[in-house]
């Protein structure tokens, strides 16, 4: 599917530093950040680093055509494989901070076909080949552990794991006020795409809230935080919007807001 391309009402004047993560991005003028749990995911998300350089890199190191969707881009590895797409990119830093947090018996995804594909099993030697139309698990490798079983094990999940798969095992969010760090507004489907919401905010005034969305797109490239295509208020978006949401590159329903399932 081809982007969707808007025209920017705001254009910025914000520089990137060195150091700088995605809580450090600027808030509006009388807004104050939403307080999250130490060892949350929100708290998580907030640390993620940020480059300097703001271009959109593809997986192959080429450079994305629209230079024109990010404000800002994080500072985690696309790979070398066209496989970290939008969907996959939600499923990397979920898994993340998982990981990070040594949450290993917690971190599983579903592939297409509805077959679990959980990170304690593959770090016994399960994988997941293909037996007729379907995934099956067998114990076929050596036990593993560390980075390199972690990449391996996201590889499998990217490769068999998408938008359909993971908006049916996310939780539908009713009320797009109850927004927080973590959630996924999601299309499922061919064509179908995903962001995650990095931070929220709110308006010490009224209590309105507003948050930052990240994505990768097709193919495979940098996870970059986006603009606002509609709202002089870039990046940040606004919980009042009305039955769309627009993001530089597609259009979502305001009945899309998902959030993974609590544990």
């Amino acid at each position: 599917m081809k982007p969707v391309i808007f025209l920017f009402l705001f254009t910025g004047c914000y520089t990137l530093v060195s150091g700088q993560t995605i809580g450090d991005i600027p808030l509006p003028k009388g807004y104050q950040r939403v307080i999250q749990k130490t060892g949350s995911f929100g708290a998580w998300l907030r640390q993620i680093p940020l480059k300097k350089d703001k271009t959109v890199y593809l997986y192959n190191g080429m450079k994305k055509a629209n230079q024109l969707a990010q404000y800002a881009v994080l500072d985690v590895s696309v790979g070398d494989k066209d496989l970290q797409q939008c969907a996959d990119a939600v499923m990397r830093l979920y898994a993340e901070y998982q990981y990070a947090y040594a949450l290993y018996q917690q971190i599983s995804f579903k592939a297409t076909d509805g077959t679990a594909m959980d990170y304690a099993s593959w770090m016994k030697g399960y994988r997941f080949p293909v037996k007729g139309d379907r995934l099956s698990k067998q114990l076929s490798a050596a036990p593993c552990r560390g980075r390199e079983c972690f990449d391996s094990y996201l590889q499998t999940v990217f490769s068999y794991a998408g938008t359909l798969s993971l908006s049916k095992d996310l939780e539908t969010v009713t009320d797009v006020k109850e927004i927080a760090p973590g959630y996924v507004f999601i299309k499922g489907g061919s064509p179908g795409h995903a962001v995650i919401v990095v931070d929220v905010a709110y308006k010490i005034t009224t209590g309105e809230k507003i948050f930052l969305i990240a994505q990768s797109y097709m193919p495979a490239q940098d996870i970059h935080v986006l603009r606002n295509p509609t709202s002089m208020l870039s990046p940040w978006y606004s919980t009042a919007f009305s039955s769309n949401l627009y993001t530089p590159e597609w259009v979502f329903q305001r009945d899309q807001l998902k959030r993974f399932k609590r544990p």
